[in-house]
């Protein structure tokens, strides 16, 4: 019977090494772990345009969300950029631009 239990519908197919299943885990933690840093930076970013915004956090993430279509930067780079200006630093130019554009947009920042 148990030499039919790969064939089973439902039946769990066994990693063909212990290796390959070790790897296979490994990519995955690595994979989650940079996701988990990835959605902490976006929401730091989203929390500094809330404020500087004075807007919920839906529109901050439409903000963000849009600045970095508009620039054509990736959403985690735009964000890191954005963390970095909130802490004292300096937004790059195009980023500020379209940062500023978006808020007035959303009628939330005078000029």
């Amino acid at each position: 019977m148990e030499a039919h239990a790969g064939k089973l519908p439902g039946a769990v197919q066994e990693p063909e090494t212990r290796p390959d299943r070790v790897r296979q885990l490994q990519t995955e933690v690595a994979q989650l772990q940079h996701a988990l840093t990835s959605h902490a930076v976006i929401d730091q970013a989203i929390g500094v345009i809330i404020a500087v915004g004075r807007m919920t956090p839906a529109e901050a993430w439409d903000v963000l969300r849009e600045t970095s279509m508009c620039t054509n930067i990736k959403l985690r780079h735009v964000a890191d950029l954005v963390v970095t200006w909130g802490q004292g630093g300096v937004l790059a130019a195009d980023i500020r631009d379209e940062l500023s554009v978006r808020l007035r947009l959303n009628g939330r920042m005078s000029e």
